[in-house]
């Protein structure tokens, strides 16, 4: 009995607007779900982006309350071939790009924030892999 993902990742956030505009407008994320006020979620590749005002989700409702606060991290995987471009694609967007890493065995990332400082990493394809 194995767990084949991680499916969705959440990040609390402190304006959905600011939010929304960042991942799926500078970052190209599809919005596929959103409730004015409460959260926004976006797809990214085959998992699913998570975004919540902290005070609104702590509230609960139909699916049990949950909240968070500080800075989180998460990385986003991409092709080794797409990698370049999507360091371009982050700087064009007037995104700082803090660090570039090398991990050794060819597989390099980069690091960078959203509106919230949540800490962004894009890693290239098979840098985990067994």
């Amino acid at each position: 009995m194995d767990i084949l993902k991680i499916k969705e990742t959440c990040l609390y956030v402190s304006d959905l607007e600011q939010s929304k505009a960042f991942y799926n407008q500078q970052l190209g994320f599809e919005v596929i779900g959103e409730v004015k006020g409460r959260h926004v979620f976006f797809r990214a590749g085959a998992s699913v982006l998570l975004c919540f005002i902290a005070a609104a989700s702590k509230e609960g409702g139909t699916l049990p309350p949950h909240f968070g606060a500080g800075q989180l991290h998460l990385a986003f995987e991409v092709e080794k071939e797409q990698y370049e471009t999507w360091k371009q694609k982050v700087k064009s967007q007037g995104i700082a790009v803090e660090q570039e890493y090398d991990w050794g065995r060819g597989y390099l990332s980069f690091y960078f924030r959203d509106p919230d400082q949540h800490l962004l990493e894009v890693v290239m394809a098979g840098m985990w892999e067994k």
